[in-house]
């Protein structure tokens, strides 16, 4: 039986060339293609949550309509405090960034 690394170096050359490009492969291309889904499904994600978050108003808005049998502008006032409260709230929770101290 003869040896296979002493007569078959190009079967072992064209070995370790694959091997080579499937590394590069799986440390570049592999790599960018997954970040490139993040973003892609990331972006869709977000659109489709900013689309479920105005059509939620709108129906909020048809509903508080519906229930109150006063005019328009009493279910904008209690939507507008509930935008509002929702919004100080979000705002007491920011972070306070210290004094810079050129400032």
């Amino acid at each position: 039986m003869p040896d296979k690394g002493a007569g078959d170096w190009a079967s072992d050359i064209a070995d370790r060339l694959e091997q080579l490009v499937t590394t590069v492969r799986r440390q570049t291309t592999d790599r960018v293609v997954s970040i490139a889904r993040l973003v892609v499904f990331g972006v869709l994600a977000g659109i489709m949550g900013l689309m479920a978050l105005v059509l939620l108003v709108i129906a909020a808005v048809r509903a508080l309509d519906e229930l109150i049998p006063q005019e328009i502008w009493l279910t904008y006032l209690i939507m507008g405090a509930i935008f509002t409260g929702a919004g100080l709230f979000l705002w007491s929770k920011k972070d306070r960034r210290p004094a810079q101290a050129g400032a």
